[in-house]
């Protein structure tokens, strides 16, 4: 059951709970002997009744009081998804729109609509592990891989905040990566399933030698599925774009195709999107979707669960009861069993002084 308590030490008072089964729950009234009388099975029932609910009462008020609760635990479970991760751009040329100007009116920034179909995404896919980075400047490390949804929701509806000055994608990548290889080494590589990097971004930086010979090996060492939805602005070089005559094919001059050879280049599985548009960007979610779904096992977290006011609702229960049949007593005392005789009857019985008073001829 799992079962665990806040305050251990209150259950010493357990032993009070005898204490209805000792004493009685009801007044004594003093009778005449009541041998004569046949025993009464209903009325013995319901005295051992009232003790017993008593006992239950005082054990349930303590075990509320200790805290009651059922620990958390790990469930494995099976189903069809992928360990992700989301690596936003999070350059201010991701606050305009795609036509590269500042949102008015029911337009859309480029973080915005992704954030509006990553979300969608998400929600689609039930037995993902998602984290979440992001990246400008330096990389932003926001949220590890886990099956929890609503943590995965909150932190995208947080990329369409203000950004920073520049992109710096290849930190970025290195983030995510190392955010795979922490989740394998965390999990003893029981999870299974695929591993994808999903980069979200609309444009492109340099990437020096060595720093690409770095990406390079990490990805030999733990293959990923990457995919790059690149929000194009209109009228911008896209990555699929070819140099023209006298255009120089350099990392300089063309940094999205050059980074787009490069990601073609490590070996793995890769897939470009180009998006000019929110329908666009909804399309690249879909495919990516489709992709990535493959059997997979994995571990969900049950959080703690509280069961003191199962406790307590049981004490109020029995405290209701014994109340109900504390207020259905009767009292036997000589003057109310005078008020129930009838006139009649008190017209015939004899007073005491008939008995011993003056005698008559």
């Amino acid at each position: 059951m799992n079962l665990a308590f806040t305050h251990p030490g209150l259950l010493l008072l357990l032993p009070l709970a005898a204490l209805p089964l000792i004493f009685g729950v009801q007044k004594s009234e003093g009778f005449p002997s009541l041998q004569a009388v046949h025993a009464d099975g209903f009325s013995t029932a319901l005295a051992i009744l009232l003790r017993l609910t008593g006992a239950l009462a005082i054990a349930a008020l303590i075990v509320g009081l200790a805290g009651l609760h059922h620990l958390g635990q790990s469930i494995e479970r099976l189903g069809e998804g992928a360990q992700i991760v989301l690596l936003f751009d999070r350059s201010s040329s991701m606050d305009n729109t795609f036509a590269g100007s500042v949102p008015t009116g029911e337009e859309f920034s480029k973080s915005t609509a992704a954030k509006i179909f990553l979300k969608d995404f998400v929600k689609k896919r039930e037995h993902d592990r998602i984290g979440i980075a992001a990246f400008s400047t330096s990389p932003m490390y926001v949220l590890p891989l886990s099956d929890h949804k609503d943590a995965t929701l909150a932190a995208i509806d947080a990329i369409d905040l203000p950004g920073l000055a520049y992109t710096n994608v290849a930190k970025g990548l290195a983030m995510a990566l190392s955010m795979q290889e922490a989740d394998i080494e965390a999990n003893a590589g029981n999870l299974g399933g695929s591993r994808a990097i999903v980069l979200v971004s609309d444009g492109a930086a340099v990437i020096s030698r060595q720093v690409q010979d770095q990406l390079r090996a990490a990805v030999t060492k733990r293959p990923v599925n990457l995919y790059w939805i690149f929000l194009r602005t209109v009228g911008h070089r896209g990555i699929f774009d070819e140099p023209g005559p006298n255009d120089q094919d350099t990392a300089y001059a063309m940094p999205e195709r050059h980074l787009n050879l490069f990601f073609e280049s490590l070996g793995i599985p890769y897939q470009a999107f180009e998006a000019e548009n929110p329908a666009a960007v909804e399309e690249a979610t879909a495919a990516i979707d489709r992709l990535e779904r493959q059997p997979i096992r994995y571990s969900e977290r049950v959080p703690q669960k509280d069961l003191s006011w199962l406790a307590y609702t049981i004490a109020a229960i029995c405290l209701a009861l014994l109340l109900l049949a504390k207020l259905a007593e009767v009292k036997l005392t000589e003057n109310g069993a005078r008020r129930r005789e009838s006139p009649a009857r008190r017209r015939a019985t004899p007073h005491a002084g008939s008995h011993y008073g003056s005698a008559h001829p």
